[in-house]
């Protein structure tokens, strides 16, 4: 799902090529994508675009006369600038705005029809997509402390609650509990004065850092490599690979269709955090330390353990 860094470039890609033009038309390629009735679409049409913004890990393109378009990419959604008046993706193409300049078009790679689009008529309405979320590169210390801790949960569980904080998901919350040495699974009660420091200083670098490359990455152009697993990062994604701090093996966590990475040396003082479903299949025979793990789990041996159940935690935020 594309998180913060990624959407913040977006919008800027897109106020570059947009702003102040008339967006000529919609297109809408699957019957699933539209979530709204009211206004119809089509009454966006001509009208010109003042402004783009970010709410949380959505994208609003603001229109003449307080109509906004909200896009939500959830998971597998994408968005494509094209010639003008390119076609949809067999398949694939959601919905197509088309603009004097060419064309913005609304993918999906999935059938789970999770993205969507809302045309909604003034501030009220707009408001409600909002999960109300702080921004995690604007807060002080000690508001981030305050809301960090209000709630008993995983750091994993808080860090990635659109309601808590804006725009942190599965990916850069695995990078930002890293960079803070803390581990996933941690509760938000039991930290003390330095590791919240730690993480708000850990939130705020990766953020701004990944936001920074990304930006470089794309320069003029439009971002077409959007994907929750990049190369550069530390653990997200990285199973087994080495740790670039301490060369140990990443670990993870599965639950749901997520799964939390984080390396056990920097993290969690050599443990490995109990996979819910392999440690029960396993029982006495899960590793307990990160030298357990590999005399056990050696780089020959595949180890693939099956979803967690469906009330497994940490939870995960659909937002």
């Amino acid at each position: 799902m594309p998180e913060l860094p990624d959407v913040v470039v977006y919008v800027e890609a897109l106020e570059r090529r947009i702003a102040g033009t008339p967006l000529e038309r919609v297109r809408i390629g699957s019957p699933f994508v539209l979530r709204t009735f009211d206004p119809p679409i089509d009454s966006a049409a001509g009208r010109r675009v003042r402004e783009v913004r970010r709410i949380g890990k959505r994208i609003v393109l603001g229109l003449e006369g307080g109509l906004f378009l909200v896009i939500h990419l959830m998971v597998a959604g994408r968005l494509r600038w094209r010639k003008r008046g390119a076609a949809l993706p067999r398949g694939r193409g959601l919905a197509a705005f088309d603009f004097p300049d060419g064309s913005l078009l609304f993918t999906e790679e999935g059938k789970k029809h999770r993205a969507g689009l809302w045309l909604v008529q003034g501030d009220a309405a707009l408001a409600a997509h909002d999960p109300g979320g702080l921004e995690p590169l604007d807060l002080p210390l000690d508001v981030f402390a305050s809301a960090l801790t209000a709630a008993r949960h995983t750091l994993k569980c808080r860090l990635t609650d659109p309601h808590v904080f804006s725009g942190i998901g599965n990916a850069y919350s695995d990078e930002i509990l890293h960079a803070a040495r803390l581990s996933p699974l941690q509760l938000t009660t039991n930290l003390d004065a330095d590791e919240i420091a730690r993480l708000h200083r850990a939130v705020q670098e990766t953020l701004m850092a990944w936001t920074g490359r990304l930006r470089a990455e794309t320069a003029d152009g439009f971002p077409e490599k959007v994907t929750a697993f990049r190369e550069q990062m530390a653990v997200h994604g990285r199973y087994r690979k080495p740790c670039p701090v301490c060369g140990a093996p990443v670990q993870r966590i599965r639950y749901a269709e997520n799964e939390v990475n984080y390396c056990a040396e920097c993290q969690t003082e050599g443990k490995v955090l109990a996979d819910r479903a392999m440690s029960r299949l396993l029982k006495e025979d899960w590793p307990r330390s990160i030298d357990e793990w590999e005399g056990r789990m050696g780089p020959d041996r595949p180890v693939s353990p099956p979803p967690a159940r469906k009330n497994s935690t940490p939870p995960a935020h659909p937002d």
